[in-house]
């Protein structure tokens, strides 16, 4: 989103509905606070942006590369059977990636997970142990 100053703001609905892991490089990763599924969102950190293109080549290289890192350490945290990633942008129109770890048998399998059902927010000890975790994972590994 932008400000009146052209910054970066994250969106509200965002907001609300994560919790915040870690701020890399170029994206602020936060997890979906729905215990159902184990589900991260990657939000450039940038003002304005609704598209992936919208992005300059090396910050998309970067992007890629940010997605490689999250997905590694949530399958470390949470392991899956499938991985999806999406770029929906239909609700929530600030540029913002999801990569959702799948398992076969989960709440929504084998269809997609975007309103399936009725969220099952974390218990707050669950959601920081989940969040340290993983910023864990990502602070640690190399860029």
């Amino acid at each position: 989103m932008t400000t009146a100053a052209g910054l970066f703001t994250l969106d509200a609905r965002l907001a609300a509905d994560t919790l915040p892991v870690a701020q890399l490089a170029l994206c602020e990763v936060r997890l979906l606070d729905d215990a159902r599924f184990g589900w991260l969102v990657l939000i450039p950190r940038r003002a304005a942006l609704q598209e992936i293109f919208d992005l300059d080549a090396d910050a998309r290289m970067q992007l890629l590369a940010e997605l490689d890192r999250a997905a590694a350490a949530l399958h470390a945290e949470l392991p899956g059977d499938k991985f999806n990633v999406g770029a929906l942008g239909n609700v929530v129109r600030q540029l913002h990636v999801h990569l959702v770890a799948r398992r076969i048998g989960d709440a929504a399998w084998p269809g997609p997970v975007w309103g399936h059902g009725t969220r099952i927010p974390y218990t707050p000890t669950a959601g920081k142990a989940l969040c340290a975790a993983l910023r864990q994972r990502l602070t640690t590994s190399t860029e």
